[in-house]
């Protein structure tokens, strides 16, 4: 149970990863939905490693080589819903950035990882705020060296904050514990 449990994990990482690599993609190139998905399944996702990765072993081919393992209807599923919501996403990301940032000025890359990111924090109450933040993180990191990691991690910490308060207020207090309190 546990190992289908990582492998679950592990396919979810895989597919957020290349909705990120999606979402950038229709945004650069104008790729419509239905034919970057149409792609992605096709072409990228769920392949033999060894007909993805390169003879080198740098980032691109750990990336590719990690698209392998992808759940495809995760993967729609984002790429759809971060389109669908894309225009309640933008403003709340803007007006989360430091001052001085626009989100359009800032780096496709991290546009869409926003995108995606914040989709599954508007709709995946499924998976933990917390979850989703260290997910984003770490596909931050397959793409920079960078201190964009960092403004990934604050930015969804804040929104995560906002969208699920709940999921970052304190623990209540036990009846035990309050009685100390009083001597």
């Amino acid at each position: 149970m546990a190992a289908n449990r990582r492998s679950g994990a592990k396919a979810r990482s895989a597919a957020r990863l290349a909705a990120v690599q999606a979402l950038y993609q229709m945004e650069l190139a104008g790729t419509p939905l239905g034919a970057i998905i149409e792609e992605f399944t096709v072409f990228r996702l769920n392949r033999a490693p060894a007909e993805e990765a390169g003879e080198g072993t740098g980032t691109a081919d750990e990336v590719n080589a990690a698209l392998a393992e992808a759940d495809r209807t995760y993967f729609s599923e984002l790429l759809r819903g971060a389109v669908r919501r894309q225009r309640e996403i933008d403003p709340l990301v803007d007006r989360t950035l430091a001052t001085g940032w626009r989100l359009v000025r800032i780096d496709s890359t991290l546009r869409a990882i926003f995108r995606a990111a914040v989709f599954e924090l508007m709709e995946r109450v499924d998976v933990p705020a917390r979850v989703i933040i260290n997910e984003y993180i770490n596909v931050a990191h397959a793409f920079f060296s960078d201190e964009h990691p960092k403004v990934v991690n604050g930015v969804l910490d804040h929104l995560a904050r906002q969208l699920r308060p709940a999921e970052f207020a304190p623990p209540p207090v036990a009846d035990g514990a309050r009685e100390h309190d009083d001597t």
